[in-house]
């Protein structure tokens, strides 16, 4: 059997296997397969006319998440191009930066489009006539890919308040699928409660299960995250069987201990990442679905999708954290001192940073080599030939068992409400918000699960105005919870802001 090249070789073997199957639900609205498919491939046409025929280029989407979404990202994949989701909530300013970044060659949008200096297409608009020569043309240049070419971009929080875009390949969301269903983590036609915003990898995975394993996309509307018990009766009347989300809304449901008057006998697969899961939140979980596969993941962007998982059986101990496991088929992991020295298994407890190599790796930061050479280098326990490694940036130790912990962040990347955010971005917004502040210090309290930030200035500045200012340059999730003044900043002996000085008066013990 020939080697995958394309994602969308999965749909052609789905859609020849089973046509009549809904593929997605998205509220009363559903499409079989069969229908998916006719709707992808007009679309691809018309994006292929608009391109004139050329590949590997960025598309980008700016659309809520909704079946159209699915459609265009899936007509993109079909043209040869790689798909970009922007977040539609996301501050006009952080959005063009983000077009300025990338420069995609077609935008795909509604009317309340962003300006865009790329042609723009609305999607169902796509004729619904073609030719035998127009798709032939269509999977003739599908042909002429190879595995490494770009699948989708997905944008993360920048140091310099300039967003970062990760590019990722065909190759390394096909051999994390196959991982996945050798390790027996997900089966056929499952019915998938999809949570996660489009802007998300967790989304790229989900469109993967679509395509290659059948699955049915349940796609849970946004509003729905501020109402758990209607978002697990939506769960109980579609049937779901599995779901992949960040932690977040899962601690708010076991704080309710919804799942004791919301049962959900049909859900068998728990797959959840992005953050820390508080261990007592999980037994809630763990005990009230005591037939269900949990598993626990860890992968930063940069990795395709995830390079550690750990399946949890059993409840655990309220104060042993939750392993983030061992390493998926085809990924090696590093651990590496201060030194670049390898900390092996055989010294559980001793930190280091935790690096990875391996298919799973991105590509690298689009149209940015130096963030890419920063974050992407040469593997310093391998001089022999090149060997490209992801420095993550956490700091893990192994346990007695073999498993790595996450024990934090090396520098000011961290993990809020599923996203990943850089603290300097923050900073950077509120030094040129308008505000009046002579200094900025972002700092996260993780166990309020809390963006704290500090202001320099003479005077006390309005929290108020402040987070309204904020709210023009940052999303929703990156805005400071608690604003705190000060007229001077601590400093270290090299004269910068002294952090840690700051963390242990204003963040939980």
């Amino acid at each position: 059997m020939p080697a995958l090249i394309n994602v969308s070789q999965y749909l052609e073997t789905t859609c020849a296997r089973h046509p009549d199957r809904i593929a997605v639900r998205d509220g009363a609205r559903s499409v079989t397969f069969a229908e998916l498919r006719q709707r992808v491939i007009a679309e691809a046409l018309a994006l292929r006319r608009l391109l004139h025929g050329r590949t590997r280029k960025v598309v980008a989407v700016y659309l809520p998440k909704c079946l159209e979404a699915v459609i265009a990202d899936l007509a993109i994949i079909y043209s040869g191009n790689a798909y970009m989701n922007l977040d539609v909530k996301s501050p006009p300013r952080r959005t063009q930066a983000i077009l300025a970044q990338t420069a995609p060659a077609v935008l795909i949008a509604t009317d309340d489009a962003p300006e865009c200096a790329a042609p723009l297409h609305r999607i169902g608009e796509a004729p619904s006539v073609s030719t035998a020569a127009e798709r032939e043309a269509l999977f003739q240049a599908l042909d002429t890919l190879v595995d490494t070419d770009p699948l989708c971009l997905i944008n993360t929080s920048g140091s310099t308040g300039a967003p970062k875009t990760v590019a990722l390949n065909h190759r390394s969301f096909i051999d994390f699928t196959a991982a996945v269903v050798d390790a027996g983590l997900v089966g056929d036609a499952e019915i998938v409660g999809s949570l996660s915003p489009v802007i998300f990898d967790i989304f790229s995975f989900e469109l993967c299960m679509l395509m290659a394993k059948g699955s049915a996309l349940v796609l849970i509307p946004d509003t729905l995250a501020a109402f758990p018990a209607r978002m697990l009766e939506l769960l109980q009347a579609e049937r779901v069987s599995f779901i992949f989300w960040v932690p977040t809304i899962m601690v708010n449901i076991a704080n309710m201990r919804l799942l004791d008057s919301l049962p959900l006998p049909d859900l068998r697969m728990i797959w959840f990442a992005g953050e820390v899961f508080p261990t007592t939140r999980f037994n809630y979980w763990r005990e009230a679905l005591p037939d269900a596969v949990f598993a626990n993941f860890y992968g930063p962007i940069e990795i395709t999708l995830d390079c550690l998982y750990q399946l949890l059986p059993e409840p655990l101990p309220p104060e042993e954290p939750l392993p983030i496991g061992r390493p998926f088929r085809n990924t090696a992991v590093l651990v590496l001192d201060e030194h670049d020295e390898n900390v092996p298994p055989e010294a559980p407890g001793r930190e280091g940073e935790l690096c990875v190599r391996g298919s799973s790796l991105a590509m690298g930061y689009y149209n940015d080599p130096e963030k890419t050479r920063a974050a992407f280098t040469q593997n310093p326990l391998n001089r022999a030939y090149p060997e490209t490694i992801y420095r993550t940036g956490d700091i893990v130790c192994w346990n007695a068992r073999g498993e790595l912990l996450f024990r934090g962040r090396k520098d000011s990347l961290i993990k809020h409400s599923g996203y990943r955010i850089e603290l300097g971005e923050i900073e950077h917004a509120a030094l040129h918000c308008g505000a009046p502040l002579t200094n900025a210090c972002a700092l996260y309290d993780a166990a309020a699960k809390k963006i704290i930030l500090v202001c320099e200035a003479p005077e006390p500045p309005d929290d108020k105005t402040l987070r309204r200012q904020l709210g023009t340059a940052l999303p929703r999730y990156m805005l400071p919870g608690l604003f705190i003044h000060v007229t001077e900043m601590p400093r270290n002996a090299n004269g910068k802001i002294d952090r840690n000085s700051l963390a242990r008066r204003y963040c939980s013990k």
